[in-house]
């Protein structure tokens, strides 16, 4: 009995704490991220709200990261799948995360694997779909995404790489930007080349195709 009733506090303790956690983050932005603290590089970061960066680097992200970001619930069984079936096959691996679950893993938890962290992970993405707008995802995922060395959020990217404010990033800057995005340490965003220019490229021409079909329609309506 007191083994029960100890897990069923606990449990409370953590839904309570975890709930209230993520409502809070619903209204005012992350202070840190346990992976912005662990940079061994520091942190440069600069909060900036959607309505100040460039729908370019919104729809960029949405085509280069999560095409469904607007219709799925957290989760893309297909692209995990697809993920699944390419890593087998060896060579580049590649993950079948969302935006969603992105921000659950940069906002409340820390890199790396594991079942006990992909499981908190897909706990966080239930939570924010269920207490956060799309838009206010978006708008995280924007700030928190480390987008160089010791460099988060588009921000303070487009200010480290341009020299200008997210609001005002062009097509193909936001493309470069987001091409870089799954590995920042490693890919560059000005010069460029192989597979990242590639990719950027290809990003580019999809952010016309996010704006024309509406995948988009989630955060303008």
């Amino acid at each position: 009995m007191f083994l029960i009733r100890f897990l069923v506090r606990w449990t409370i303790y953590f839904l309570l704490i975890t709930i209230g956690w993520v409502g809070l983050y619903a209204l005012v932005p992350p202070p840190l991220t346990a992976t912005m603290v662990m940079d061994e590089n520091g942190f440069n970061k600069d909060w900036t709200s959607i309505s100040q960066i460039s729908p370019h680097m919104v729809r960029a992200v949405i085509a280069g990261e999560d095409g469904k970001f607007c219709s799925h619930d957290g989760f893309d069984g297909e692209a995990i799948k697809q993920a699944i079936a390419r890593n087998r096959e060896g060579g580049r691996i590649r993950g079948g995360s969302t935006i969603s679950q992105q921000v659950a893993k940069n906002a409340f938890l820390w890199q790396g694997g594991g079942y006990f962290r992909k499981g908190l992970e897909a706990y966080f993405t239930f939570l924010i779909e269920t207490l956060w707008s799309k838009k206010r995802i978006m708008e995280v995922y924007l700030n928190i995404a480390e987008t160089g060395i010791g460099t988060y959020g588009v921000q303070a990217g487009s200010q480290r790489y341009f020299r200008k404010d997210a609001a005002d990033l062009t097509r193909i800057q936001a493309a470069r930007m987001a091409a870089a995005l799954p590995q920042p340490k490693k890919r560059a965003v000005n010069g460029a080349s192989g597979f990242t220019a590639r990719y950027g490229n290809t990003i580019a021409a999809r952010i016309n195709v996010v704006k024309r079909d509406k995948l988009d329609g989630c955060i303008y309506k």
